[in-house]
């Protein structure tokens, strides 16, 4: 019995955009294609810092804006304090990770209504993507790609090069 290769096939993504006020759709549903040979929709990493977190909370108090909301791939913890959407001016830059990760910071994520839905104990909540569309154009980290790999450790350090 000869195997062949798997066949593969283009894969589209369906989006539905609530009827909120700063996204850039209202009341309907997008598609989009996602990446030959993935299941991801735009980036092959989602980085999220602890600063735009805490930003949010300040921006939405009511709302439980937790890391398994947004599900980013790294999350960098910023110094005790900040409250700021930090990551948005690294987009263009490279960052580095310890002494081997290299990401190329390549624009802003923007966030649909996923984040809204209840997940555990997390409640269904609107105002979460609200709060983003209203204050950073409803996008909550950023994308990266992958200039070289390696290993990351809990508390490597980060620098934007």
């Amino acid at each position: 019995m000869r195997l062949r290769p798997p066949t593969r096939l283009a894969a589209n993504a369906e989006e539905y955009w609530p009827d909120m006020e700063g996204l850039d759709f209202r009341d309907t549903v997008t598609d989009f294609a996602l990446p030959e040979g993935t299941f991801f929709d735009c980036a092959t990493v989602h980085l999220l810092t602890t600063a735009t977190l805490e930003r949010l909370r300040e921006l939405y108090p009511a709302g439980r804006f937790e890391v398994r909301r947004f599900r980013p791939n790294i999350v960098v913890e910023t110094p005790n304090g900040v409250k700021d959407f930090v990551e948005n001016a690294w987009i263009g830059y490279t960052l580095a990770i310890g002494d081997e990760v290299r990401l190329a910071i390549t624009g802003p994520c923007p966030r649909c209504v996923m984040t809204t839905l209840p997940q555990g104990d997390l409640p269904a909540d609107p105002g979460i993507l609200r709060t983003a569309a209203k204050h950073n154009q409803v996008n909550v980290g950023v994308y990266a790609s992958v200039l070289a790999g390696g290993t990351i450790r809990r508390g490597d350090a980060i620098r934007v090069e």
